[in-house]
């Protein structure tokens, strides 16, 4: 590994993580960023706690806690298993959808007015940048 690499590995992910916590904090703090991330997973359909925790790579009472207080809060629902009587289902809620939109919209808007400032030529290469960090690094 190049030490010039090496710095550049350094940077990128210090900037990555701190444009990740910022703009996950700073739009909207209608729910926990946390919350947010259970409910873009279960846009896709139901999934049972297990399978939250672990993709969410928390512990099981730890995502318990989390789908009890989105249940409280009408975000999500809790059902019966179909197959397993011992687990549930938990699935997205149209008030869970609203909020996912309502906090994707106020990214996008916090995202927006941080990048309108900017020449052609710096969006250029955030764009490049984008493209190249979807297509090589995080496939």
């Amino acid at each position: 590994m190049t030490i010039a690499l090496a710095k550049l590995a350094s940077e990128l992910r210090i900037a990555c993580q701190q444009v990740s916590r910022r703009v996950r904090f700073e739009p909207s703090a209608e729910v926990p960023p946390h919350h947010v991330s259970v409910l873009y997973k279960l846009l896709d359909g139901p999934l049972t706690p297990g399978e939250l925790a672990e993709l969410e790579k928390v512990s099981a009472p730890s995502m318990t806690r989390t789908a009890n207080c989105l249940v409280e809060s009408g975000l999500i629902e809790r059902t019966d298993h179909p197959t397993d009587g011992r687990s549930k289902m938990l699935s997205i809620t149209g008030e869970g959808r609203a909020v996912v939109k309502r906090v994707s919209r106020a990214r996008d808007t916090w995202m927006y007015d941080k990048l309108k400032g900017l020449s052609a030529d710096e969006l250029d290469v955030l764009q490049q940048a984008s493209a190249l960090l979807r297509e090589k690094v995080l496939a």
